[in-house]
């Protein structure tokens, strides 16, 4: 059962459960389960049989089922590469495993930014997106709402703020000045030309590359908003440099006065997540960029 945070209230399968169960599905006897590196949300094992390919097996306390569900859409409605999804369940997703090697050149970036402009042409008449849908371990509400300003207002700003108090996470001077701030975003943020579909969660360990170039983007927070919303998640966390930034720019433009200001206003919500997840240690990033806006 998934409860309101985007979480179940079930224990995860553990390695000999996983085993168990890929077997099953797959029909070939598992030679090898092993733990990647890299998940902040569930646990992710590489799967080897003894007469197939390898998958990737996802376990976790979030519900699986949703980030199934949003790749499946990524993959039929968009351009993005993904994983194919084999099978999911709220405790459990088999995914087709992709190969990496974790190199980010140059090349690799040009080719993120061509993948990220290609998907922000997919666009929608309003923003949200058909379900609630997950980032992390946290429930991304989305209803349709006719203004990106607005929906970014109550369903990402205020919303997380908000939760962040509830769960002890976020003293309540720090939520007043994002209340500041969001009572203020009329005058800060635009109005996409057409709300276009985002990912969500682009940093480095997101995206699988390999000999220069990407091969899956993984783990979604999909919707559709303002394609600027994700490029300030890239920036907040370097996830990629230059080169990245004079091709996105080539392909799809970057409006003035985006670095200026409104990718610090985009930032305030990823670094309200990361205070809900990991606690303190993201308050005085957090606090720097209030103040750097004037909050």
């Amino acid at each position: 059962m998934t409860d309101a945070t985007g979480g179940t209230d079930e224990t995860p399968p553990g390695p000999d459960a996983v085993r168990a169960r890929a077997e099953s599905r797959f029909e070939s006897p598992v030679s090898t389960l092993a733990e990647l590196d890299g998940g902040e949300v569930g646990t992710v094992y590489r799967v080897d049989f003894a007469d197939r390919d390898p998958v990737a097996a996802k376990v976790g306390n979030t519900s699986l089922t949703v980030e199934a569900e949003m790749l499946r859409y990524l993959s039929e409605e968009s351009p993005l590469p993904v994983p194919e999804v084999y099978e999911a369940s709220d405790d459990l997703l088999f995914m087709a495993y992709v190969e990496g090697d974790g190199r980010v050149t140059p090349s690799v970036e040009r080719d993120a930014a061509d993948h990220l402009a290609a998907l922000h042409g997919v666009t929608a008449d309003r923003c949200g997106f058909p379900f609630d849908t997950l980032s992390g371990a946290f429930a991304l509400p989305n209803p349709w709402t006719d203004s990106w300003v607005a929906f970014f207002r109550e369903h990402r700003l205020l919303d997380c703020a908000d939760a962040c108090v509830a769960e002890g996470k976020l003293p309540a001077d720090d939520r007043e000045r994002v209340g500041d701030l969001a009572a203020d975003l009329d005058s800060l943020l635009t109005e996409p030309d057409a709300p276009a579909l985002v990912h969500g969660d682009v940093w480095r360990g997101n995206v699988v590359v390999r000999d220069g170039a990407v091969r899956a983007f993984i783990d979604p927070a999909i919707y559709y908003g303002h394609p600027e919303v994700e490029l300030a998640y890239v920036a907040l966390f370097g996830s990629f440099g230059d080169a990245f930034w004079d091709r996105y720019d080539e392909r799809r433009g970057i409006g003035e006065g985006f670095f200026e200001t409104r990718a610090a206003v985009y930032g305030v919500h990823p670094l309200l997540e990361h205070v809900r997840h990991f606690g303190d240690a993201y308050l005085p990033r957090l606090r720097g960029t209030l103040d750097e806006l004037g909050y």
